[in-house]
This record gives C-alpha cells, sequence and structure tokens, in this order.
C-alpha cells in the first residue's frame, strides 16, 4: 500500500500519524500550528518515530532489541496496520481516530486537539475480533518517538524533571540530566544489528489508590536554551506509568494507565469486547516550560466539569488544621461562626469527628449519622445556625471506606469491599469499598442526599485516608483490573451527584493531596493541597502548586495563631492569596490586632479573585525547591495588564531581583497589596524587566500586583 501522512490540526497544533507502505502506523508530528518542525539531527537516521500504540498480550514476548520492562518494544505494536481513520469534530476539539488491526485485535488511537492549545489527549481502545478470549497485559494511551530529534547532543541538550509528591511536601519538582537516570548515547543505533534503542530507559510508576502518593503522574523534558518544552500528565485516580527513553537516537515518551509488570493488571476480553485506556495529554511548544504550564492550564479547564465555584471562588473555613483538629462540638463551633463570619468567609466546613461520641472514631467510620453527645441540639440544628449567619455548611466524609468496628461492615454483601483471595483487604482498620457494587453506590447516595435534603449540607469534603495497593480479584479479570474499574465507578458517582445536586460543591481531598490528579480534578470543583502545618515550609508548596492544578482549584491553608507572630500570621494568608483560601486557625482567640492582619487578607483576596479563574501562571526565581531561600509565584491576568507577585523570604540577604521577561521594557506601576502595614521596599527596573523587593524580615511573605501603566 502507498504511505500517507494523516493529520489532524487546531488553531495551535498540528498531530500527523504516518502510515508506512508496510500499513504500520507512527505518531509522526506533534507540532505547533505555524511552526517550522526543526531539522533532524540524528547521526544514523531522520525517523525516529516509535509504534502508534504499543500492546501486550499474555503469550506475546517482547522484540529482542528491548526490554520487557519497557513499554515499547512489543511484538504486537509494530504488525498492527492501519485500516481506516475519521476525524470527529466536537465542542471546541477535533479527534483523530486511526483504526490498526492484526488477525487477533482491532485497535483506535484516539488523538484529540483543543482551540488555541498546543496540546493532545490520547486515548487507545481495543476490541478483541478474534472468535476466541484474549488477554491484554498492556495497551499504551500515547507513543511518541523523536522528542529530541533536533538535537544531535540531546543527552546533553535536555532535561527531565520529574515532580516528587509526598505527604506534607507536595508538587516539588527535581531537575534531572538525561545521562544521571541512565538515558544516554550508547552508541546503540546505527549498529549492523540495527538495534532500535538501548535497553536504558527511565520510568515512574504509582500503583495503588493513592494516585500521587510519591510522585505526580506527569514529566517535563526541556531544551536547556528554552527553545522547546515537553509537558505530560496521566489522568488516572489510580495506577499509572509514563517513561523516558532512547529510541532510533532520539528520546521517546511513552504512558499510560496501569499495566502487568507494575500493577497486576490484565484485561480478559471476550470476542467482540473491549477496553479503553485512561487519557494522556501532551503538551508540546518552542518555547519555555512557563508557555507549556500555561497551555496546560488551560487544558485543564477546558476538561473539567463545568461548576459556579471555579468561577466565583468563595472564602472557605474548615475546622480543622491548626484548629479543632477533628474534635468539633457545638461550643468550639459557635465561638468560631462570627470571627469567620466578619473575617469574611462564605463557606463553614465541619471537619472530621461530626459523627463520633468519641475520640476513637478512626476504626468505626461508616454510618455517617450526626454524633449525639458533641451537638446538644442536633448537628441539624447547628448547621441551621450556621446558615442563619450567612454561611454555606459544609461536612467533612470518607465515601470509600468503613472501619473495621463498624456495624456497616457487616450489612453489606462481602462483594461490596475490595478482597484477594477470598479474604476482604484491611488497611489501617478499614475496608475498602468496591464502588463497582450497586449496594455502595445506592447507599452513599442516600447519605449524601440526606445530607444535602434534610441538613441543608452546601459543601463536601471528600477525604481519603488509605492506600490499597493489592487491588481487587472479586469479578474482575485481575486486581488491577478491578482497582481500575473501581477508580471509574466511583468518579462516575461523583458526577451522579453533580448531576443531582448542581450547587454542590466537593472537595477532592486525600490526606492532603495523595490523588491530586486530574481524573479527580476534572470531577471535583477544588483540590486539597497538603496536611502541611508549618507554614514556612508550606510555602514552597504554594510556590509550586500551578504546576499541579489550575489557581482556582488549589486549597491552601490560612491558620493563623495566637501565639505566631504577625509575620509569620501574614505569611500563612499568603500562602492562600494566589490560590483558594482554605481558611482554619484560632481565629476566636486571636488578639484585635492578629485578626486584622488576616481580615486585610481576605479582603485583599475577594478585591483579586476575580482575576484568579484565568491567569496563568509565572515563577520569577524559577519552580521552587524545598529549602529555597527566596520563592516566588506570578500570576498574569488575562486581561488589563494586571500580573500578581508573592514573595516569600525564608532566609538569605534582604532584597532579591524577580525577573518578569514580559515587562522588559514597559512602564509598570507597582502596588504592594499585603500586608500594607508591613515593612517592604519595591522598584521596577523598565530597562531589565526586574521588580527589586526589599523586605526586613527572614521570614516573611508580601504580596505585590503590578499594572502595565
Amino acid at each position: 500500500m502507498p504511505s500517507q501522512t494523516i493529520s489532524v490540526e487546531s488553531e495551535a497544533l498540528r498531530v500527523s500519524v504516518f502510515v508506512d507502505e508496510q500499513g504500520a502506523g507512527y505518531l509522526k508530528e506533534v507540532i505547533p500550528r505555524g511552526a517550522t518542525p526543526p531539522p533532524p539531527a540524528s547521526k544514523y537516521f531522520s525517523d525516529s518515530s516509535a509504534p502508534l500504540v504499543e500492546v501486550r498480550l499474555a503469550g506475546e514476548g517482547t522484540e529482542k532489541h528491548k526490554s520487557s520492562k519497557a513499554l515499547v518494544g512489543t511484538y504486537v505494536g509494530p504488525r498492527l496496520k492501519y485500516q481506516s481513520h475519521e476525524i470527529q469534530t466536537g465542542d471546541g476539539t477535533k479527534t483523530l481516530n486511526v483504526t490498526l488491526s492484526d488477525s487477533k485485535i482491532t485497535v483506535i488511537s484516539h488523538l484529540t486537539v483543543y482551540d488555541s492549545t498546543p496540546i493532545v489527549r490520547a486515548t487507545a481502545t481495543i476490541q478483541n475480533s478474534s472468535d476466541s478470549d484474549v488477554v491484554l497485559t498492556q495497551l499504551t494511551s500515547l507513543v511518541l518517538g523523536g522528542l529530541t530529534s533536533s538535537s544531535a547532543n540531546w543527552w546533553t541538550d535536555y532535561t527531565l524533571s520529574v515532580p516528587n509528591n509526598s505527604w506534607f511536601r507536595e508538587a516539588q519538582w527535581i531537575e534531572h540530566s538525561l545521562p544521571s537516570l541512565g538515558v544516554d548515547d550508547y552508541g546503540a543505533y546505527g549498529r549492523p544489528e540495527n538495534h532500535y534503542a538501548s535497553l536504558a530507559h527511565y520510568a515512574v510508576s504509582n500503583r495503588g489508590t493513592f494516585s500521587t502518593e510519591g510522585h505526580l503522574p506527569m514529566g517535563l523534558l526541556k531544551r536547556k536554551d528554552n527553545a522547546e518544552t515537553w509537558l505530560w500528565q496521566v489522568e488516572n485516580n489510580g495506577s499509572w506509568r509514563w517513561e523516558v527513553g532512547d529510541w532510533k537516537d532520539s528520546v521517546y515518551v511513552a504512558a499510560g494507565g496501569p499495566i502487568e509488570s507494575d500493577h497486576d493488571w490484565r484485561q480478559r476480553l471476550s470476542p467482540g469486547e473491549t477496553f479503553t485506556t485512561v487519557p494522556v495529554a501532551l503538551v508540546h511548544v518552542l518555547d519555555n516550560y512557563e508557555t507549556a504550564f500555561a497551555a496546560l492550564t488551560k487544558y485543564r479547564r477546558a476538561i473539567r466539569r463545568k461548576h459556579t465555584d471555579n468561577r466565583t471562588l468563595p472564602i472557605i473555613f474548615n475546622d480543622y488544621m491548626n484548629c479543632l483538629m477533628g474534635d468539633p462540638t457545638d461550643d468550639k463551633i459557635l465561638a468560631l461562626v462570627d470571627p469567620v463570619v466578619k473575617a469574611g468567609a462564605e463557606y463553614f466546613v465541619i471537619d472530621c469527628g461530626w459523627y463520633a461520641d468519641d475520640a476513637g472514631w478512626w476504626d468505626d467510620v461508616g454510618e455517617w449519622e450526626p454524633s449525639k453527645k458533641r451537638f446538644s441540639k442536633g448537628l441539624k440544628h447547628l448547621l441551621g445556625q450556621l446558615r442563619e449567619k450567612g454561611l454555606t455548611p459544609g461536612l467533612w466524609i470518607e465515601p470509600e471506606v468503613v472501619g473495621v468496628r463498624s456495624v456497616v461492615a457487616d450489612q453489606l454483601p462481602a462483594e461490596a469491599f475490595f478482597q484477594r483471595d477470598g479474604q476482604r483487604i484491611k488497611e489501617k482498620n478499614r475496608y475498602q469499598l468496591d464502588f463497582r457494587h450497586p449496594a455502595v453506590r445506592e447507599r452513599m447516595h442516600g447519605i449524601i442526599g440526606r445530607l444535602v435534603t434534610e441538613f441543608g449540607v452546601g459543601y463536601f469534603k471528600f477525604d481519603y485516608n488509605i492506600e490499597v495497593t493489592q487491588g481487587t480479584d472479586v469479578d474482575t479479570s485481575s486486581p488491577g483490573s478491578g482497582q481500575l474499574d473501581h477508580n471509574r465507578a466511583y468518579l462516575r458517582w461523583v458526577n451522579e451527584l453533580h448531576d443531582r445536586f448542581p450547587d454542590l460543591v466537593i472537595e477532592n481531598c486525600s490526606s492532603g493531596a495523595q490523588r491530586m490528579d486530574y481524573a479527580m480534578l476534572a470531577t471535583h470543583a477544588l483540590q486539597s493541597t497538603s496536611d502541611q502545618q508549618d507554614p514556612d515550609r508550606y510555602a514552597a508548596i504554594s510556590a509550586a502548586l500551578p504546576t499541579a492544578v489550575t489557581p482556582e482549584q488549589g486549597a491552601t491553608w490560612a491558620y493563623p495563631q495566637p501565639e505566631w507572630d504577625d509575620e509569620t500570621n501574614a505569611l500563612t494568608v499568603v500562602n492562600s492569596l494566589l490560590g483558594r483560601i482554605h481558611l482554619s486557625g484560632r481565629l476566636d482567640i486571636l488578639s484585635p490586632h492578629q485578626f486584622g492582619i488576616i481580615k486585610e487578607g481576605m479582603d485583599v483576596y475577594r478585591a483579586i479573585r476575580g482575576d484568579l479563574p484565568t491567569a496563568d501562571a509565572f515563577w520569577p526565581l524559577g519552580l521552587p525547591a524545598w529549602h529555597d531561600e527566596w520563592l516566588a509565584l506570578g500570576l498574569a491576568a488575562a486581561s488589563g495588564g494586571r500580573f500578581y507577585v508573592a514573595v516569600w523570604r525564608r532566609g538569605g540577604g534582604e532584597s532579591v531581583e524577580l525577573p518578569v521577561p514580559v515587562l522588559k521594557g514597559k512602564n509598570v506601576d507597582v502596588e504592594f497589596l499585603y500586608p500594607v502595614a508591613f515593612g517592604a521596599e519595591s522598584e521596577w527596573k523598565a530597562e531589565e524587566g526586574v521588580l527589586r523587593v526589599k523586605v526586613p524580615s527572614k521570614l516573611c511573605a508580601r504580596l505585590f500586583r503590578l499594572t502595565v501603566s
């Protein structure tokens, strides 16, 4: 058959699939519209394309030239032959569907481009087209070779950044040289053996129900001269894997959801049955990483469920962090109400403990009935008092778990829980509910529905505090498959809640941010970003958060304390001003002076929050590192020439210079927004495009607004 190139284009991106004379398909181009692809600099071969999809079936091995531990180098991927293609047009999208097949299976690669955004979203659907069962052990969502084909020395010209994401230390990007990760110029390609690549690759993988425990499902490959950036994210609220490696004298990226070797995942398909992978989004810009993150932010806003919360950005008070810490009562909550209202909050969320008569509730949760001891007139009456004060009441709940001592553990059928080999899985004295089971969904629909309709709850903090790595083998092909199907069923259930109660706000939390992925965040309105209790450490998280979540979805704690000095209390407020505010702390026992510092911050937030839902982030000092003495985060408003810059000092000299290249040569008015009574000097150097800031304290934070005049 003659070769052909099939393309789909948006205003911002062109994606091309090349089909060779043998009918094999390759993702050839992901290039910004209007850009000229850099000429290949390969020493041996100008085509660094990899198979469009890489598939493994049970009983199939791996090509001898590639490690079986990698996603690429399968037998099945190269033998799939082109059958047809079509382009579907959606609301602001175009999707190229390319169908490939062999004697057993048919695979459709779905490649979606978005208006005005240089990003492609990739999934793949496989169908068993044979007359007997097949067992799938791997199916990639995205494979792309040639990421560094314009460089003759790619191993030195490019770096890979990986986002660590641990409890209390979220969204911390670490930059690596490729050779330090084992990806280097091995001289393998071009040898007489015709090796495609060396055996070297670097993979980041997650297994279990904490989808972002250890790492965010993201990666960043960029040229050192900032001439090119690749940025990607895997969208799954469970297991995933991505990898980079050398392929035909260039770097490839491959990514997708669970696979057999990492996640005990196998999917049995009967004749005619299908399976679709989790989405992977890939950004390509011929520019620096800030441009790439701006594109990813725009895409994240496009794929998420529309909710008024993301436009209005109400201030949320939650009584947990550095406040009641899971021990709410009538008296304690009512003591906080007036200060919360005075500070300007619009929601009051009662966190954990509202369902428990004593402190030993961890392994007894599951009924979600209000405590009869904590609230003298009942929880319903207390929530009514909150509404009378103009506050929308909210509650914390863990909908996916049941404590081992809970009566619910014996009320639901055995199949309603995760199991392995006939044994119910127990983690931290809790059982994992399986949302594939109708009894689970019906029960939780009833609980949430009652709290909304009878108690007037308008906000839920959906938390999740156990990690199940075993999956479940109940009614499934494999434990990993059971877990993936549960993940998807859970998201369908949350979407059903939104369909029933469109104004209900649901926060995603998982021991802070252990499920900060865009399967969850395309569904939930906002994200709890950390359980970090020290405001100075939280600053490094706050400054990095727009890499992981849109500013209007990233909720950061502001938790003032009476024993802290003024600078520390102001710093905890600045931590949250360029995102979503989770106000907490002992507002009820702050001095009038201390309370004034907090209220001033809330007033500033209400004045600027209208700019945040369309703003793009930038980092004048580069992506923050955990121990940096100075940190800076900027947000560029979509219109009006306004730029907000938060700056933190945690040591070092008393002044810092903050480059804002986009404003170089422009006249800029600098306004010190918060805290205005505290010392701060600023100077705009127009010729250099630099904001110079000087502050007196070694631990402090300031917020500025730059307006082009």
